[in-house]
């Protein structure tokens, strides 16, 4: 059983327009993982940008965090709509809106269950490493506009190195630095990386902006920042 989180910034362009190509590829790909490995998977869908934008407008008109979080939850299960259009027979038909109907449906369905946001506070990193616990997922594997976890940022420091590995005490002590709200939550957040620190979950970050790097993590080869307990 593996979990899939896919970062909702990679899939637009900087002018806010979907790739669609790119979720083309992501259904073939998704395709042939789930028919050559006999393996339940589910997947979660950030808001991204779609998110932000919204996001951005109603917090200017005056909406609070709380509302503006919702704003974000239905952002995300808009862009996990995508790919069960683009998963077709193979993925449940409706994205839940909990963990404990999303759990319910697990049960029932070999069908790829594939989820947006959750509940207000709580990032679309926290519902994938909130599903990873409760089906004990082999791997929680983290898609992201970047190769994986750096030094520093590697948008402001160009010296910043990629980290192959990294122990879940130095993933949390980068975390710490870092403020969010909602809609943005730059790497992962405190809730999610709780999760994944008590149950031991074992958990990956790859870039997401090639659909092939999603099967080479699956099949266990070296890619991205591999988080050690």
């Amino acid at each position: 059983m593996f979990v899939v989180k896919i970062g909702g910034s990679i899939l637009f362009d900087k002018e806010y327009q979907l790739k669609q190509k790119l979720l083309s590829n992501y259904a073939k790909t998704i395709r042939n993982i789930f028919s050559e490995s006999k393996k339940k998977c589910a997947i979660v869908v950030g808001g991204g940008k779609l998110a932000r934008k919204y996001i951005a407008v109603t917090r200017a008109l005056g909406a609070n965090e709380a509302y503006n979080d919702i704003m974000g939850i239905e952002a995300a299960k808009l862009n996990a709509r995508l790919f069960i259009g683009a998963l077709g027979d193979i993925a449940y038909p409706e994205p839940p809106n909990n963990l404990q109907e999303f759990h319910a449906l697990f049960n029932v369905t070999d069908k790829i269950i594939i989820c947006g946001g959750f509940q207000p506070g709580q990032s679309t990193n926290a519902v994938a490493a909130s599903i990873a616990e409760i089906v004990t997922a082999e791997k929680l594997l983290n898609l992201t506009d970047v190769d994986g976890v750096y030094t520093a940022d590697p948008d402001k420091d160009p010296n910043a190195k990629l980290m192959k590995e990294l122990a879940i005490s130095d993933l949390i002590s980068l975390i710490a630095k870092q403020t969010t709200k909602a809609g943005q939550y730059p790497l992962f957040d405190k809730t999610a990386v709780q999760i994944v620190q008590r149950s031991k979950i074992v958990l990956q970050f790859i870039n997401g902006s090639d659909p092939e790097n999603l099967m080479k993590a699956i099949t266990g080869k070296p890619i991205g920042t591999l988080i050690t307990h």
